[in-house]
């Protein structure tokens, strides 16, 4: 399955790098324009930790334009405080280890990777209306530039 704008967005509860869990509905309550929502293959790799730290360095302005970042990884939450320390990231790092919310999302499926066919996270991004409908998705991104791409595509300039 995959998700079109306009859609809404499946609720979930997931254990979050630090302790306790975060809840996409708790957020969107809080949130002034939405929340974006990321998946990624997994933490400490090298694209993966491009695009952690991209939206570390870009979260003070998207939290001053109204949107929380959320990150999603099929890695445990003891792997996630790790990345969460090494890197100095300021957004929940969610544990979705058995992918059910990656599947149900449509992020988990077949990719390629230098001609290499296999399963797994497929890169993507979701921006969340307040209202709970998707506004924003991406599959398949890139992580270099992505960030960038996003914060043009939410009309945010640095």
């Amino acid at each position: 399955m995959t998700f079109e704008v306009g859609l809404k967005a499946p609720d979930f509860t997931l254990p979050v790098a630090g302790g306790g869990e975060v809840t996409l509905s708790h957020v969107l309550a809080g949130a002034e324009k939405g929340v974006i929502v990321y998946f990624y293959p997994r933490a400490m790799t090298p694209g993966c930790t491009k695009e952690a730290c991209d939206f570390r360095d870009s979260e003070n302005s998207l939290k001053s334009a109204g949107y929380s970042v959320i990150g999603i990884s099929p890695d445990s939450v003891e792997r996630l405080e790790k990345f969460t320390a090494k890197e100095a990231l300021n957004f929940p790092l969610a544990s979705d280890e058995d992918m059910a919310v990656a599947t149900e999302w449509g992020v988990y499926g077949e990719k390629k990777n230098y001609g290499k066919v296999s399963m797994g996270i497929i890169r993507s991004t979701f921006v969340i209306d307040p209202d709970g409908t998707f506004s924003q998705v991406m599959y398949n991104v890139k992580a270099t530039g992505h960030v960038a791409r996003v914060r043009k595509a939410l009309g945010i300039d640095e």
